[in-house]
Order: C-alpha cells, then sequence, then structure tokens
C-alpha cells in the first residue's frame, strides 16, 4: 500500500524545533550559561503552555468537564498558542474522535494499536485522515465560543506572537534576548511538546488498568509529574467527564488544583465528578475480571469462581448501601435537616462495608 502523502509543514516543524533545541540549547549554555531569570521563565511559560491544553484544549473544551470565565478562557487561547498544537477547535475535535474511537486503527486519530512512534507523533507527519481539517461537525458546541473560533482564526499569528514575541519580550526586558529565545521559547515547546505526546504514546503502553481494560490507557503516577496530571489516563478513559484526573489528595494533578482554584475564585463553575459509588464499582469489577482469569485452569476453579461471585455480589451489595446512606446523608446536609439519626446507620455500613472488604481481599488474594 502507498503510504499517505507527508504533511511537509509538520514534518519540517518537529524536525526543526527538535535538531535546533538539542543542538543550539546545548552549544548557548556551555559557552554562555542561562541564568535565573530564563531558567525561571523556562518553567513558567512550560506550565502556561502545558496547562492550557490539560486544563483548555483537554478538560474544558473537548471534554466540558467544567465552565470557566471568558477571561480564563482568553488566557487559554493563547497559551495554547504557545504550546503549539493546533487550535483548541482543531485539537477537540481529534481528541473527541479518538474517545469515540479508541484504538480503532481506521478511525482513532492516534491510535495506541498503531505502536509507540505512530501514536506519540508519526500520525501528525502524513496525512492518515485527511478529512481531520475540514470536518468539524463533532466541536458544533464549540463553534459558538467566541474565543475559541477567534484563536482558530488568526491561529499562525498567535502563535508567532507567543512562541517568539513573548520570548523575545522576555528576553529584551532580562537583558539577552537570544538566550531566553532558546531557552523558554525553543528548548520549553520541544519539552512540553513530548511531555504531552505521552499522553497518546506511553500513557496507553505503560502503566495499570484498574478501573477497565476495554482500551489500551494506562494509569501511571511518573507520566502524570510529566504530563501535568494527565497520566491518570486509564481513569480518565472510562471517567472523561470528570474535571479530575488524579482522584485522591495524593496524586499529582496540577491541571485538577488549578481547576479547582480557579473555581474557588469564582472563574470556573459546573466542575462535574463520578460518584464514588461508580468508580468503586469499576474497580472491583476489574479485580472479580481479573481474578477470573488467574484461576482459570486450575483443578479447583469451578468451586473458586462460585465463592469469588457470591462474594463479589456481596460487596457490590455493602458498596450500594453504604454509597446511597452517604448519599442520602449529604442530601439531608444540604438541606439542613437533622442528620443525628441518620449517623448511627452510615457508620455501620460503613464498618460492614470494610468487613466484607476484608474478606473480598482475602479471597482475590487465594487466586493469585
Amino acid at each position: 500500500m502507498n503510504k499517505p502523502p507527508i504533511i511537509w509543514l509538520n514534518l519540517s516543524l518537529f524536525v526543526l524545533t527538535f535538531g535546533t533545541a538539542i543542538t543550539l540549547v546545548p552549544w548557548r549554555g556551555i559557552t554562555h550559561g542561562f541564568d535565573g531569570a530564563e531558567w525561571t521563565a523556562f518553567v513558567v511559560l512550560a506550565f502556561y503552555s502545558g496547562l492550557s491544553i490539560t486544563a483548555g484544549y483537554h478538560r474544558l473544551w473537548s471534554h466540558k468537564t467544567y465552565k470557566a470565565n471568558a477571561v480564563v478562557r482568553f488566557f487559554y487561547a493563547l497559551g495554547g498558542a504557545l504550546a503549539l498544537q493546533n487550535s483548541a477547535l482543531h485539537w477537540s475535535s481529534d481528541h473527541r474522535v479518538h474517545h469515540k474511537h479508541v484504538d480503532n486503527n481506521d478511525k482513532d486519530p492516534y491510535s495506541a494499536n498503531m505502536g509507540f512512534w505512530y501514536s506519540h507523533i508519526g500520525w501528525m507527519l502524513r496525512e492518515y485522515q485527511a478529512h481531520r481539517y475540514h470536518d468539524y461537525n463533532n466541536v458544533r458546541d464549540l463553534q459558538n465560543d467566541p474565543i475559541v473560533m477567534w484563536q482558530h482564526k488568526h491561529y499562525l499569528a498567535l502563535t508567532i506572537l507567543m512562541n517568539i514575541g513573548l520570548p523575545a519580550l522576555l528576553g529584551w526586558l532580562n537583558g539577552d534576548v537570544w538566550s531566553m529565545l532558546l531557552l523558554a521559547g525553543l528548548a520549553r515547546l520541544v519539552v512540553v511538546h513530548h511531555c504531552t505526546f505521552f499522553i497518546n504514546s506511553l500513557a496507553h503502553i505503560w502503566g495499570s488498568q484498574p478501573y477497565t481494560d476495554k482500551n489500551t490507557a494506562r494509569d501511571n503516577p511518573v507520566l502524570a509529574f510529566l504530563t501535568y496530571g494527565e497520566g491518570y489516563h486509564n481513569f480518565h478513559h472510562i471517567f472523561e467527564n470528570d474535571y479530575r484526573n488524579g482522584i485522591h489528595w495524593w496524586d499529582y494533578d496540577p491541571t485538577k488544583w488549578l481547576i479547582k482554584g480557579l473555581s474557588w475564585c469564582g472563574l470556573a463553575t459546573d466542575l462535574r465528578k463520578v460518584s464514588e459509588e461508580r468508580i468503586e464499582s469499576a474497580k472491583l469489577q476489574m479485580q472479580l475480571k481479573r481474578s477470573q482469569n488467574r484461576i482459570a485452569g486450575r483443578k479447583d476453579a469451578e468451586e473458586l469462581l462460585e465463592t469469588l461471585q457470591q462474594e463479589y455480589e456481596r460487596l457490590k451489595q455493602q458498596l450500594l448501601a453504604y454509597y446511597q446512606a452517604k448519599k442520602e446523608l449529604l442530601d439531608a446536609r444540604r438541606s439542613h435537616l437533622c442528620v443525628k439519626d441518620m449517623l448511627p446507620k452510615v457508620a455501620e455500613l460503613k464498618s460492614r462495608l470494610k468487613l466484607q472488604q476484608q474478606s473480598w481481599n482475602s479471597l482475590t488474594a487465594t487466586c493469585r
């Protein structure tokens, strides 16, 4: 089969930026050095551009996990241009197709089943799906956002302004334009490119699948550190409408923290969260499936499978009862009703759930 035509603009951009970054930046560092202001600008602009992709392009515009003030959306639009990953309209269109047809080699724009190189960067180098650059029917809602359409219309000018003009201005203010352009402009761009590209490639290859194995997405805290919190990708692909990726307080997810912080300032509203019940049910179902697979072929498999199914049903019922009682308690508090009589029931259900989980964990341990 003939390969699709090369997109020469994209190929030239990636080769030129990467090649220049790995040669001129070290050379400048050795011969001239970079000062604290330049390194600070590198970090600040990296987070600004990266978070504009994750909090703006991804969780706001692609998945509508919250609503943002016009000022916030404007800054996301500028930061997205700084990240140089196409307009928010085009990026969101690609991403919605990815979720709809994940791992489908013919329809997923960056299917992980096509290999690391393809899902990381190769899909952008050839016209594998030429219609991607013209068909925006799946983002009609975003076409009603004047900021999204303004950025889309003026994207080229904005990328030049943000990637050359902004670092040059900072360099002029600091007294060294070239060093700032190389470090905060070029090196920052390449680092952010490949860190965010890891979400499409490594995050579908390396890590665990605690919530679902119906697609290749993985949870990986190391990748979360590199991708502004997007590394909890297995969770994201089953619960894509949650504004969080890292659901625990200890999970590194600066995108989640930014969105939450904006909500405290009144700049973000309607933050969407998946219920604890759904999350725990998904984890429980995966534990059951893995245990069933482990004991297949054992002499006592039939007996173990029956016991496993019974314990699963018991634990699932305990989960449902506890979270239903917890929801009723929360609703009562919101309605300013007396909750004193409800507390013992919730505590008792929580205790029963804990005992049932211990029994379940002991059983699944025997299936390893």
